[in-house]
């Protein structure tokens, strides 16, 4: 396979932001690692495991979208793999069916790994999430319901990130909380992104401004729930410095609604979600939970070639 073609399977598969998806496990793992200090290795090797289901997911979710967006990106984007012909709409479904495949399979070993008996729970997520993906790309996205129908998959991510840790160690509702967050991240960040090939309406990107801004308020109340026996008390002052990191460029495109602003800010809060992982996973296991900014650098320098959005 020559170069070309390979730089077109990476621009279908968006590979840099997989780094994202690995993100979420990351911190499902941190949150593992605080709550179960004395977990054997096994437990942390279905963690690599769920890593790798959760990038075969994403990637798949990346090819469908393009899959079902060929006749808009036809007229609108021909330069992308599918309509440009660089890669066949066949071997982009065969790779989506192998990629889903691959990740139910995935989640059905980290199942049987982490613990003595099997536990099904990130095998019912993983289907969840397919479901979500297909629900998303196959037409709610072109509704307005559509930043809420992507906030789902990334709200079911960081629960399938969750599911190897036991109920009696994390109570559902901090699980929903915690997935919640990043799912009205998610909300805000799709709904900014809805318009960002033409200029859009600053009256749209504040109130898509506004929903990142509550999931950064309902990181603070989750921070309360858990109390201050997890975690480190710098997470309200990282928490304001991801709030900077991703609030400049949006402020940017609110004061100039442009493309190039505007999807300058969407780069920088779709990659912010590896900042918001590590910023979530230091209110579990403190300081160390900066370490899931390691995965940053990656997807930094893939996306120097390979487009994300």
């Amino acid at each position: 396979m020559n170069r070309d073609r390979l730089l077109a399977f990476a621009q279908l598969l968006r590979i840099p932001n997989v780094f994202t998806a690995f993100a979420d496990i990351a911190l499902g793992a941190c949150v593992g690692a605080a709550l179960l200090p004395s977990a054997p290795i096994q437990f942390w090797g279905a963690y690599l495991i769920l890593a790798l289901a959760s990038g075969c997911l994403y990637l798949a979710g990346m090819v469908w979208n393009d899959f079902f967006d060929f006749a808009e990106d036809k007229k609108a984007r021909p330069f992308r793999p599918l309509p440009s012909g660089r890669v066949n709409r066949g071997t982009a479904v065969a790779l989506g069916v192998l990629l889903f495949a691959a990740g139910v399979a995935l989640a059905g070993a980290a199942g049987f790994v982490a613990q003595a008996e099997w536990t099904h729970e990130p095998l019912v997520f993983a289907l969840g999430l397919i479901a979500a993906v297909l629900i998303y790309d196959g037409g709610a996205k072109r509704t307005p319901f559509g930043p809420v129908a992507m906030a789902a998959c990334r709200f079911l991510n960081v629960l399938f990130a969750l599911s190897l840790v036991p109920d009696s160690a994390l109570e559902i509702e901090k699980r929903i909380h915690l997935a919640g967050v990043v799912g009205v991240y998610i909300v805000g960040v799709t709904w900014f992104a809805r318009t960002e090939e033409s200029k859009s309406r600053q009256r749209d990107l504040a109130l898509a401004a506004g929903v990142i801004g509550l999931a950064l308020f309902l990181a603070l109340l989750l921070r309360v729930k858990l109390g201050s026996a997890l975690g480190t008390f710098a997470f309200p002052y990282l928490l304001v410095g991801f709030g900077f990191l991703v609030g400049l460029p949006v402020s940017r495109a609110i004061a100039d609604p442009g493309p190039r602003n505007v999807q300058a800010a969407v780069k920088r809060c779709v990659l912010g979600l590896v900042f918001l992982d590590a910023v979530l996973a230091t209110m579990f296991v403190g300081l160390p939970g900066l370490l899931v900014l390691l995965l940053l650098p990656p997807a930094l320098w893939l996306g120097k070639w390979v487009y994300s959005t």
